[in-house]
């Protein structure tokens, strides 16, 4: 058959009954003119057989295939109308598997796959990463100096564009406008990644984003026109306060352009000339923000040209960062010598997520992702053991199909079109399932982006029909492998105990449930091995108090104050804050853990002498905070020895400090701390210089880089004699000290000068984004644990039950015999805890196989932990107890009698 064929053949099939209406009428004309000549009956045997006109006739208007199809679609219609209460199962069942892989990959595909919307060149288009040694150790930062873009962008030639960026949240608006949103800075050239035009006006030009400070003009995203301005083109030219810079609006981004951020896309674009000369980033004279390499506020992206390959790119990067390093050698010969700094550069994804510092966030997703599949699995397993039961039901129907002619070809087909319906109805339940019921997978993930839909994706539609054709398929290999052993002349003789001596079925059937279980212990193991992270990260002691305790922050937005103004409005928010109901204790700081943490290698220029050490900076990174009296009873930081920070320590009293107890071992191994001498080495000051800061306590360690590896190094000065005029506050509150954090900005706001306001932070929402990927890995794997289980229990008892049913003449036999009804419950309970125990074990070894992965997501927990397998094993067996017994019960009440005449 040609293609003119099959396409005359298929559009007549599609009219098709016109075409027999024509035909019957031509065939009455036939007749009619034959029986005007002869007899009736000569007529009709003129004419010749009628059916077979018609039936040759159909032939040539119909693929036979499709027809084969079609007739299989209604046959497995009719089936399934027939067994509602079997459907809905199947349906409901593959609905959650299907429902959570679409969910969970409308997350992933964002955070790890997905090119930004509208960037013109995905698959050449880089993040640039910079990465150095330090005593042995290499780090790698997205982050840079804008002198170091600069240097990459004039020394290769394996780009046709470059562009720095950064991203910061900023006040956005005047009064009660004011909102602090992400708002982009970025170089002029970055508009040229991104096929997107402006909605209104234009974009900034590179005149207008040169240094030293740039044209205060601002690009808004199409949102922020939309709220603020409502649409209206005569925003051009409006005056906007981003920070602490009054910009003029020249352009409006396209509806959908969201930068290089799709899951928190920024409210509005300024130059980022404008933006880092409004921040404040000075050097001495001479070292400007464009020419020092101190500050590494900026992030590069690259688009390398037509054929350029990553390694080349990353080879003339490489050549660029070494001349550029020497450059920087040159400014600060105390730099390390580029043998052992050993930089270089990583051409990397242009999606953040993907690394090379690859989040943990990113990798749960990754997880859950893989979790999801083997749910689908899971449920897939659970269908075709009820499909596999069906077509063991429908035994002796399939023989007699068979002995009447009927192919084996064709009877597989209609098998397979049966679960093929049943994953197509469970994948569109599934998608219902992920829109509706996929909202806390995406609030966890992407707290920030409420644009992420599931039925309006067609990237995930297409996922999420894959996986229904998929499921479809699987779930229908059971029964169509059990069709194939089909013995015709026993199932012929086989009477109303259908499916007896099926012991391949059988068989099958327990495969399936084994591999259900093994697979739901891989999901419970990793579910138990996430929640004691979770319990081991919230019971850790971090050397100060959490729950009770805000952080303040004073954004003077463009208010200048000098040292002396600074320092008495802290004072004043001090004292105010103290004096409010509820406080019970409030202290002046300049850092704050995990957030805003000070070394000296951050831009303070901060270096310690202590005497008999040559280098402490070899020794490790020593942090540093600056506080006034109260802030140890205000933190819940313990004094060990000595004491804390007091009303003494005055601008020119003798310098105090107080260090942790990993700081004072480190630098005074086994002598007394108390009373040593630091010199702090500043911009100001050189080590000849430098007056003795005495140490004055020993406080307890803090965590506050990190979580798991932190060496507690640090130190706290007096506040009145180290950068007073930058400290923000914290407040200790009696009770719920979130709920009082507005109550608390709205009494300290007054205070503020000018445009400049108070930002309140609960402590706890700092430190819990710390413990974001465990708490997502314990819940996503607890809830697919969970649903995991449930569907293990239910194949579980489906699969007893139907043993039951086919031993009902067996165990009938036992009862009548003599056999006693805990006899007859221990048997059947038995025959489950064997299938439960045979998943454990298998279960139970592929989860220690694979802890190896696991390991770096947990916290301080052991990815082999004995006790999380010895629980879930618990749980297990309790759940193939409970399954079997229900079916065992029912067996020990067969009546001997009725179970016999069944024979």
């Amino acid at each position: 058959m040609n293609l003119t064929e099959a396409w005359n053949r298929l559009r007549d099939r599609l009219r098709r009954e016109r075409l027999t209406s024509e035909l019957d009428e031509e065939l009455r004309f036939h007749q009619a003119m034959l029986e005007r000549d002869q007899p009736p009956g000569l007529a009709r045997l003129a004419l010749g057989n009628a059916t077979s006109h018609k039936e040759r006739a159909r032939d040539l208007w119909s693929l036979g295939w499709v027809d084969d199809v079609l007739q299989d679609l209604r046959y497995a219609a009719r089936g399934l109308r027939a067994r509602p209460g079997f459907t809905l199962a199947v349906v409901l069942t593959l609905a959650l598997g299907i429902g959570a892989n679409a969910a969970i990959f409308s997350i992933v595909d964002r955070l790890l796959f997905r090119p930004p919307p509208m960037l013109a060149h995905p698959a050449l288009t880089n993040r640039i990463y910079v990465a150095q040694s330090d005593r042995g150790r290499e780090g790698v930062w997205p982050g840079m100096a804008y002198a170091r873009y600069l240097d990459f962008t004039r020394s290769t030639t394996s780009f046709v564009r470059t562009a720095a960026f950064t991203t910061q949240t900023l006040a956005v608006g005047v009064g009660d406008e004011a909102r602090e949103m992400p708002v982009a800075a970025v170089s002029a050239s970055f508009f040229g990644f991104f096929d997107a035009a402006p909605a209104l006006g234009r974009y900034f030009t590179a005149r207008e984003d040169a240094a030293p400070t740039g044209t205060p003009v601002v690009v808004l995203s199409h949102v922020l026109w939309e709220v603020r301005f409502g649409g209206r083109s005569d925003a051009l030219g409006a005056s906007f306060q981003i920070g602490p810079t009054i910009y003029t609006v020249i352009g409006v981004a396209p509806a959908g352009f969201a930068g290089l951020s799709p899951t928190q896309p920024a409210a509005a674009y300024i130059p980022i000339s404008t933006y880092a000369a409004s921040s404040g980033f000075q050097g001495s004279p001479g070292d400007e923000w464009w020419q020092t390499y101190h500050w590494n506020f900026a992030q590069m992206i690259a688009e390398r040209k037509p054929g350029v390959a990553v390694a080349e790119a990353n080879a003339d990067l490489n050549n660029a960062y070494r001349r550029s390093y020497a450059v920087q050698r040159d400014i600060s010969p105390d730099i390390p010598p580029i043998k052992l700094a050993r930089p270089r550069t990583i051409v990397a994804s242009v999606l953040a997520e993907r690394g090379p510092n690859e989040s943990k966030v990113g990798k749960v997703a990754a997880l859950v992702a893989a979790m999801a599949v083997v749910v689908l699995l899971i449920a897939c397993a659970n269908v075709a053991n009820l499909l596999l039961a069906g077509a063991l039901r429908r035994r002796r129907e399939i023989a007699v199909r068979l002995a009447l002619g009927v192919s084996r070809a064709r009877l597989i087909a209609q098998l397979l079109t049966e679960s093929l319906l049943l994953g197509l109805l469970g994948g569109a339940a599934g998608l219902v399932v992920a829109q509706w019921g996929g909202a806390l997978l995406r609030s966890s993930f992407l707290p920030n982006d409420s644009s992420t839909t599931v039925i309006g994706d067609p990237r995930t539609l297409i996922v999420a029909g894959a996986a229904a054709l998929i499921a479809g398929l699987l779930t229908g290999l059971a029964p169509v492998w059990q069709s194939r052993r089909a013995d015709l002349a026993h199932d012929l003789k086989a009477g109303a105990r259908e499916g007896t001596g099926t012991h391949h079925g059988s068989r099958t059937r327990a495969v399936l449930l084994v591999v259900q279980g093994a697979l739901s212990v891989v999901l419970l193991v990793g579910a138990g091995l996430f929640v004691r992270s979770l319990w081991h990260a919230r019971d850790l002691r971090l050397g100060y108090d959490v729950d009770p305790v805000l952080a303040l922050e004073l954004n003077m937005r463009g208010v200048k104050l000098d040292s002396a103004h600074a320092v008495v409005l802290r004072q004043q928010v001090l004292d105010r804050a103290q004096s409010l109901p509820g406080v019970e204790h409030a202290a002046l700081h300049i850092s704050i853990p995990f957030w805003r943490t000070l070394d000296g290698r951050n831009g303070i220029g901060v270096n310690l002498r202590v005497a008999g050490i040559d280098s402490v900076d070899r020794l490790g990174e020593f942090y540093l905070d600056a506080v006034t009296p109260d802030y140890f009873a205000t933190m819940g930081t313990r004094i060990l020895r000595g004491r804390g920070i007091g009303k003494q320590d005055v601008a020119n009293a003798p310098g105090a400090m107080v260090v942790s107890e990993a700081m004072a071992k480190v630098l005074w191994p086994g002598a007394d701390p108390i009373g040593q001498c630091v010199r702090i080495i500043t911009y100001s000051t050189t080590g000849k210089e430098a007056l003795c800061t005495y140490v004055v306590g020993v406080a307890e360690d803090i965590k506050n880089e990190s979580l798991s590896d932190d060496k507690g190094y640090y130190y706290y000065l007096a506040l009145a004699q180290f950068l007073p005029q930058q400290a923000g506050v914290f407040v200790r509150l009696h009770g719920d000290a979130a709920a009082q954090a507005e109550a608390i900005r709205r009494s300290l706001q007054p205070l503020m000068p000018g445009a400049s306001y108070v930002t309140v932070t609960p402590l706890a929402d700092v430190i819990g984004s710390q413990m974001r990927s465990w708490k997502l890995g314990a819940t996503m794997f607890v809830a697919f644990g969970a649903l995991a289980l449930l569907l293990a229990a239910v194949g579980l008892y489906s699969v007893i039950a139907y043993n039951v049913v086919q031993r009902t003449h067996e165990l009938g036999v036992r009862i009548a015999l003599g056999g006693q009804v805990g006899d007859v419950v221990a048997l059947v309970v038995g025959q489950g805890l064997r299938l439960g125990v045979a998943g454990i074990v298998i279960g139970g070894m592929i989860a220690f196989s694979g802890a190896r992965w696991l390991k770096p997501l947990l916290f301080q927990e052991s990815a082999r932990d004995p006790a999380v397998y010895a629980f879930v094993g618990a749980v297990l067996v309790a759940v193939a107890v409970m399954a079997s017994y229900v079916p065992a019960r029912r067996a020990a009440r067969v009546d001997p009698n009725i179970a016999l005449r069944a024979e």
